[in-house]
């Protein structure tokens, strides 16, 4: 119930309020968080409560040099049941919701629920690809330009630790979207992301490394030829977290791969998972991508923590996706995080943020956001 193994900075802390069966067999904790952030823009805005860096206006536009704006949408509420060890392993349920809504609207919104019986996990879940102890801790809900953050339908298979190693591997719904250009069409995916890790961890868990692998098959119909196709995608990964001396830590992640937009924060859901092949109308390529996160955090207590860390997202040959398409992003994030008392803690953060298109023009956004946080 209490467990933090393989949670990132964002993810609730165990549950205020535990029920148990009268068998004394199963236990059901009631958890969550409000979390209401402030947010001043200058010099640069990104239109949205998330520090979007993909949303950087290219080239610089004087009507959004300045923005205002506070939100309680990533505030969440969680269930999680947890069982005695049965035949096949401790059982655990877990449902966690936010109140992030379209167009800016605060509504209920399901963000993971799965199931796990001993070392299968089966539901909606942070992708294996992911390393959420790996990622920058942030005031910004949205998280550093080249973070990998997705979250999959999936069943995922892990390993018992044998002297620190551990391994992973999962079968994951695919989520893809493409820039098609006239001559190609998107069409229902129909092979699963499977991604995987081995991880090294010591210190008790506290520090790791991890190297990860994804592969994806990703479907299109080519309208020159009138045929459905394949274009492989796949990515790799080095991440890790690791206590350096004192509270100083290090924290990031090298990623690296083909087709695998859908995964990187920035990219996600822009199109650049394919795009058309110069060399022949109707086929689509998986351009190569890299996503990068390093940083560092000084923890001068158990209350109080600073930290820094450099993000990047960056594609590369898209200009058949067009001049105005997306070179790279960089994301920079400072912040000091205080537990006042009990489960009430504070945070402030400046973030800067670049994006840069394939035609060379560049633009720039900075913030400054403070938040209050209440967990139960």
């Amino acid at each position: 119930m209490y467990s933090r193994a393989n949670l990132a900075f964002e993810d609730p802390a165990a549950p205020r309020f535990l029920f148990l069966d009268k068998k004394g067999s199963v236990a059901l904790g009631i958890g969550g968080y409000l979390k209401a952030v402030g947010m001043y823009d200058f010099k640069g805005a990104v239109d949205n409560n998330g520090f979007y860096t993909d949303m950087i206006p290219v080239p610089f536009n004087p009507g959004q040099s300045e923005r205002f704006g506070a939100t309680a949408n990533h505030s969440t509420i969680f269930l999680k049941l947890v069982t005695s060890p049965t035949k096949l392993g401790r059982m655990i349920v877990y449902f966690q919701t936010d109140f992030s809504g379209d167009n800016g609207n605060y509504g209920l919104r399901l963000k993971l629920a799965y199931v796990s019986v001993g070392h299968v996990t089966l539901g909606k879940a942070r992708s294996t690809f992911a390393d959420g102890p790996a990622m920058a801790p942030t005031v910004d809900d949205q998280g550093p330009s080249g973070q990998v953050t997705a979250k999959n339908m999936m069943v995922q298979y892990v390993t018992s630790d044998f002297k620190g190693f551990s391994a992973a591997i999962s079968a994951e719904l695919p989520s893809a979207s493409y820039t098609l250009g006239d001559n190609a069409q998107s069409i229902a995916q129909r092979f699963p992301d499977i991604p995987a890790y081995v991880q090294y961890a010591w210190s008790g868990g506290e520090s790791h490394v991890r190297v990860s692998g994804l592969l994806r098959e990703l479907s299109y119909r080519d309208l020159k030829s009138a045929s459905n196709h394949f274009a492989t995608g796949w990515g790799v990964q080095l991440s890790t977290v690791a206590g350096i001396a004192g509270g100083l830590k290090f924290f990031g992640h090298y990623t690296y791969g083909k087709g695998i937009g859908y995964y990187v924060n920035d990219l996600s859901g822009e199109g650049y998972d394919l795009i058309p092949d110069a060399e022949s109308p109707g086929k689509l390529k998986a351009p190569a991508t890299v996503g990068l996160t390093a940083g560092l955090q000084y923890n001068f207590s158990d209350s109080f923590f600073i930290s820094g860390s450099y993000s990047r997202a960056q594609l590369y040959d898209a200009t058949t996706a067009g001049q105005s398409a997306y070179r790279y992003g960089q994301y920079i994030a400072a912040n000091a995080f205080y537990n006042v008392w009990g489960d009430l803690r504070i945070g402030l953060e400046y973030l800067h943020g670049t994006r840069k298109n394939v035609d060379g023009q560049s633009g720039h956004a900075n913030r400054v956001e403070a938040m209050l946080q209440y967990s139960f």
